[in-house]
């Protein structure tokens, strides 16, 4: 069996995303398997190297994995001939110049949603890399969960009949700071610093509905800062300018409504963080990151409105469990997997830069829509 090296700038990685997901639960992990088979008997090798601000914390990381490359001085790594791929997990405002200047040094280039700040910058990006001849992605990692990938196959089997509505509900309650430390960096809660949910998390219902349930048209959005005041890491309180929830309403192709609710501020009473809900003419789903429960017509209970008894039916157990039918891997591991599969020579990579694109301009047409209390449509993107 022959191994293809394949070097990756990993820029980021010492915060808690790209140290558990990207570097710990994909690339090591991919490692540990042997490789990325490609099915002649030969496998891609993926030789990190971490980039990042802090030498001390990049020393530790290398250590802890057992890694012999790292460094504060990202353009060294980009003049470095060897290393074909750029990766890039930073905060978003500090994204597009280093992924230009990757492009420059003609680097592949994979990166961590949203792509950019903006959709002016994201469409720069995306053709830049494309005029340059260059493979780049963008990561989409809730199409990989074990949830969206069963939803997807009832979709795929044409259980649902004609789609009519889907249904999100995402979040958590993100503690304040000070009584109890908050679960998310203060960063989020700023908008001067490229904070809100909004911008974090559109993108993902962007490629969620795209993907699933049919491309989005217009979007109504009403934006919250429920929450004004914060404590940061160093225990001292701050104004938050950036919304901590958003509740919105998308229209896609075909007349499906898609309705979301993403908030830092809501406490969960559900099975799962992330809930989807669909209803069809021939049957429903409620999916989550990892289970998926489906109704079928033949097997819908009729429901009676009755204020004056409790309910004769256990309504969440005539819901029957989509089966795994197949083993599911981590979900940010199988996107790299693809990724790693598509700059050796692979199968195309369908979300590319001008897919992240499509999550940023739906995530500022959604702001547009709270600022100016209307419906916006969202037009089709094209380099």
């Amino acid at each position: 069996m022959a191994r293809l090296t394949m070097g990756i700038i990993m820029n980021g990685v010492t915060g808690r995303m790209g140290t558990n997901q990207h570097l710990a639960r994909s690339i090591m992990a991919i490692r540990e398997q042997g490789g990325v088979p490609l099915g002649d008997g030969d496998a891609i090798w993926p030789e990190p190297i971490l980039v990042g601000r802090s030498a001390d914390k990049l020393a530790a990381l290398a250590g802890r994995f057992g890694l012999a490359r790292w460094s504060t001085d990202l353009e060294a790594c980009l003049a470095d001939p060897a290393p074909q791929i750029y990766f890039d997990a930073q905060v978003t405002s500090a994204r597009a110049e280093p992924v230009r200047r990757a492009i420059q040094a003609r680097k592949h280039i994979y990166a961590e949603k949203p792509l950019a700040d903006d959709l002016d910058t994201s469409l720069e990006l995306a053709g830049l890399a494309a005029e340059a001849g260059l493979k780049n992605g963008v990561v989409q990692d809730k199409l990989f969960l074990p949830g969206l990938r069963k939803l997807k196959r009832l979709v795929d089997g044409g259980f649902f009949g004609r789609i009519l509505s889907v249904r999100g509900e995402f979040g958590y309650w993100v503690f304040e700071g000070g009584w109890q430390p908050a679960q998310r960096p203060s960063w989020n809660y700023r908008k001067e610093d490229g904070g809100g949910i909004i911008l974090d998390m559109f993108p993902h219902w962007r490629y969620v509905l795209d993907n699933l349930f049919g491309q989005v048209r217009r979007v109504v959005c009403l934006g919250v800062t429920h929450i004004p005041r914060r404590v940061d890491e160093r225990n001292v309180q701050y104004a938050a300018t950036a919304e901590d929830a958003a509740y919105a309403v998308f229209e896609l192709d075909g007349g499906v409504v898609a309705h979301f609710n993403s908030s830092w501020c809501v406490r969960v009473y559900r099975d799962e963080l992330l809930s989807i809900q669909v209803d069809g003419t021939e049957g429903s789903a409620v999916a989550g990151l990892w289970t998926c429960r489906a109704q079928h017509r033949a097997g819908t209970p009729r429901a009676v409105w009755d204020p004056d008894r409790p309910p004769a039916a256990a309504y969440r157990e005539q819901w029957q469990d989509v089966p795994d039918n197949q083993p599911f891997d981590n979900a940010f591991k199988a996107q790299w997997e693809l990724f790693l599969r598509h700059v050796a020579g692979g199968a195309p990579f369908p979300w590319s830069f001008l897919e992240g694109a499509k999550g940023v301009q739906l995530a500022e047409a959604a702001m547009r829509s709270w600022r100016e209390g209307r419906w916006i449509d969202v037009s089709d993107l094209r380099l």
